[in-house]
C-alpha cells in the first residue's frame, strides 16, 4: 500500500499521462519535430512551491513545428510541443471549469433561471468544500509535481502547495449537488444525469494532470474528499437551507464567521494566493447567503416560469431570449459590480494603510487583502442574489 501511494504521489505518472496525451517538453526525445536547442532553455526552474526564481527567458517569435512556449511557476519559461491539439484545448477548457469565471457565471445562471434552492445548496456547498480543501493544502504542504519530468502549463496555482486538488473536489462537489438537488424536481433521467456529473468532474479531474499542476493523488484525494462531505452534509441539507432563509442571525453570522476564517488562515513562511483565493469564495458566499436571507424576508420577487419549474422541457425561442436575457444582463452587473468595488474598496485601503496603487506586496498583507477581497465578492454575491433579479423583474424577465 505504502509503496503504491508513493508511486500516486509520484511525477512519473503526471509525466507519462502528458506524453500519452501528446505534450511533451520541448527537445526531448519522442517529442518529434521540435529544435533540440529549445529544449534547454529554463526546463530546470519550475518545480513547485520549492523552487527558486529564475529570470524568464525571451522568446524570438513562435516556435516551430508545434512547440509552444508556457510560462511555467514563479516566472520561468518552459518551451513544450503539443501533438494532438483535440486533448490540449479539451483539458485548458476543462481546467477553466475549476476557475472563478466558471463560479461567476454558472451559479448565478442556475439562480437566475433554474431553481433558487438548486442554487442556495450548491453555493453552500461549493464554500464549504472550497475553504476545507484551502486550508489542507496549507496545513498538509506537499508540493506538486517536479518539472521535469512534468510539463506545467500554468503559473499562478503552482504557488500553492498542491494535496488535494481543490479542482477536483470543486468539480466533484458543483457536479454532484446539482445532480442530487435536482433528481427530485425535474424530469430527466437518473443515469443521464450521474454520467453528465461523472464527465464533468472526471475531465476537470484529468486537466489537472494534464497541465502538470497536481499528482494522481492530489487528484483522487479531491476527489473522495469532496464525496465523504457531500455525504455527510446532504442529511442536514433542508435543515440548513431553512435556518439560512429564516433565522434572524444569519445575516450577521454569514458575515462573521467567514471573516474570522479568513482572518485566522493558516500562516505560511512566503507568500501563497490560497487565503486570497478562500476569501474570495467565502465572501461570495457570504453576500450570496445574505442576499437568500433578504429575498425570503420581504417577499422578493421569485422566478416562476411554470416552462422552467415543470421540467426540462423543448427548449422554446421565447424561452431562449428570456434565459439569455437574464443571464447577459446579470453577468453585465455582476461584473460591473466586481470592477466598481475593486476600485472603491482597494482606493479606501490604499488610503487608510497609506501605500501606493503599483505596490504587490502591500495588497498581499492580511490587514489589506482580507478585507479587499471579502467585501468585493461579498457585493458581487450579493448583487446576483438581489439586485440581478430586482433589475429582471423591473424590465419584465421573471
Amino acid at each position: 500500500m505504502a509503496r503504491l501511494l508513493g508511486t500516486l504521489r509520484s511525477s512519473q505518472p503526471v509525466a507519462r499521462f502528458q506524453r500519452c496525451c501528446g505534450l511533451f517538453p520541448a527537445g526531448e526525445e519522442g517529442g518529434g519535430g521540435g529544435d533540440p536547442a529549445e529544449g534547454t532553455r529554463d526546463r530546470g526552474a519550475c518545480n513547485g512551491v520549492s523552487s527558486q526564481r529564475r529570470p524568464a527567458a525571451a522568446g524570438r517569435g513562435p516556435p516551430r513545428n508545434g512547440a509552444r512556449s508556457g510560462r511555467g511557476p514563479q516566472g520561468c519559461t518552459q518551451k513544450y510541443i503539443v501533438k494532438n491539439y483535440f486533448y490540449y484545448y479539451l483539458f485548458k477548457f476543462s481546467a477553466a471549469l475549476g476557475e472563478e469565471i466558471f463560479y461567476i457565471t454558472f451559479l448565478p445562471f442556475i439562480y437566475w433561471n433554474i431553481d433558487h434552492s438548486v442554487s442556495r445548496r450548491m453555493i453552500i456547498i461549493w464554500s464549504i468544500v472550497m475553504y476545507i480543501g484551502q486550508v489542507s493544502k496549507d496545513i498538509l504542504k506537499w508540493p506538486r509535481p517536479l518539472s521535469p519530468p512534468v510539463v506545467k502549463l500554468e503559473m499562478r496555482t503552482d504557488a500553492e502547495y498542491g494535496m488535494p486538488s481543490t479542482h477536483a473536489m470543486a468539480a466533484t462537489a458543483i457536479s454532484f449537488s446539482f445532480l442530487i438537488a435536482t433528481m427530485n424536481l425535474y424530469k430527466y433521467p437518473f443515469e443521464l444525469g450521474l454520467v453528465a456529473a461523472f464527465v464533468f468532474s472526471t475531465l476537470v479531474c484529468l486537466s489537472r494532470l494534464y497541465t502538470g499542476m497536481h499528482t494522481v493523488l492530489d487528484v483522487i484525494g479531491g476527489a473522495l474528499i469532496s464525496a465523504v462531505l457531500l455525504v455527510l452534509l446532504y442529511p442536514a441539507w433542508d435543515t440548513i437551507d431553512h435556518l439560512l432563509l429564516t433565522s434572524p442571525f444569519c445575516p450577521l453570522l454569514s458575515v462573521v464567521v467567514p471573516l474570522v476564517l479568513c482572518y485566522n488562515y493558516p500562516k505560511l513562511d512566503y507568500y501563497s494566493p490560497t487565503r486570497g483565493d478562500t476569501t474570495t469564495i467565502l465572501g461570495a458566499g457570504a453576500g450570496a447567503t445574505v442576499g437568500f436571507w433578504l429575498n425570503n424576508q420581504y417577499a422578493a420577487p421569485a422566478y416562476t416560469s411554470k416552462n422552467l419549474q415543470l421540467g426540462f422541457p423543448l427548449i422554446t425561442s421565447k424561452i431562449a431570449v428570456v434565459v439569455l436575457a437574464r443571464f447577459f444582463i446579470g453577468i453585465f452587473v455582476v461584473l460591473l459590480t466586481r470592477q466598481l468595488m475593486k476600485r472603491v474598496v482597494l482606493g479606501m485601503l490604499r488610503y487608510r494603510y497609506k501605500f501606493p496603487i503599483g505596490d504587490l506586496e502591500a495588497r498581499r498583507r492580511l490587514e489589506v487583502e482580507v478585507p479587499y477581497k471579502f467585501i468585493t465578492y461579498s457585493s458581487v454575491g450579493f448583487s446576483a442574489t438581489v439586485i440581478v433579479p430586482l433589475l429582471h423583474e423591473l424590465l419584465g424577465l421573471m
